[in-house]
């Protein structure tokens, strides 16, 4: 029996220095029958002729955007394209352990889920462990994730048989937060794969290193996303900052 295909949706912009990696890390998986969408959002540096170079492979599909759109219109463009039973989200500069869809896969069939992630690993912009993992509840309900993003985009796989096409929010920051917060909300709680399956990039430029940032684009969630009045906002946001200071780090191992 053929085993279903996984969609994996790779955005990029100016990432030729991390591309190639990345679609490796796709191509080195035990789990063999994926299709990779890459939507490059109208980049200034060479990823488009660096992704060219893989077009070989009759699996990896390529589609350049005409102007910069933010990563929101190129994972919609990229999800349209999707052909498979499961969706998986994969970031221009973040890696995939051999076995990762594999062993998500098998999770997902044996337990009977229609979504599913993992626990994953931080490298620095050079691709060194900096000998961190990153855990989540063993199961992740709504609330949880309403006051902290448990889930690595780089992890997260959903059925789309169950759940449909699920469209990205036009929001430009925090989409993969609102993307499982929408999930959540149907199934109320998730398993994650209790292992790290995947390897996440901290850049100096990141949004995960600018904690101010954080702060701004989560507060830009409660507002624009839930549609909370500003005191309400500022309610769920001291709920957020509780749980970033007190609650998260617990999932933050030594490695």
């Amino acid at each position: 029996m053929e085993k279903p295909l996984v969609s994996v949706i790779i955005p990029t912009f100016n990432a030729e220095k991390y591309i190639s990696d990345t679609i490796q890390s796709v191509q080195n998986q035990t789990y063999q029958n994926w299709e990779i969408i890459l939507v490059d959002d109208a980049s200034t540096d060479g990823t488009p002729d660096t992704i060219k170079v893989f077009l070989t492979d009759d699996r990896i599909q390529f589609h350049p955007l005409e102007k910069n759109s933010g990563t929101g219109i190129a994972r919609n463009t990229a999800l349209a394209k999707a052909k498979g039973k499961y969706i998986a989200f994969l970031d221009a500069d973040d890696l995939w352990k051999p076995e990762k869809l594999e062993k998500q896969i098998e999770f997902l069939q044996t337990h009977n889920l229609p979504f599913t992630f993992s626990f994953y690993e931080c490298i620095d912009e050079q691709g060194n462990s900096i000998h961190k993992r990153v855990e989540a509840p063993r199961n992740l309900t709504y609330r949880q994730l309403f006051f902290c993003n448990y889930v690595g985009n780089l992890t997260g796989i959903y059925d789309v048989d169950f759940f449909g096409k699920i469209c990205i929010s036009s929001i430009r920051k925090r989409q993969d937060w609102m993307h499982w917060l929408t999930i959540l909300k149907q199934i109320k709680t998730a398993k994650p794969v209790p292992e790290s399956l995947a390897y996440y990039r901290l850049r100096d430029n990141s949004l995960s290193t600018s904690k101010t940032k954080l702060i701004q684009y989560n507060f830009a969630v409660y507002r624009q996303f839930h549609g909370y009045n500003w005191l309400v906002s500022v309610f769920c946001m001291i709920g957020f900052l509780f749980t970033q200071l007190l609650i998260k780090p617990k999932y933050s191992k030594k490695i």
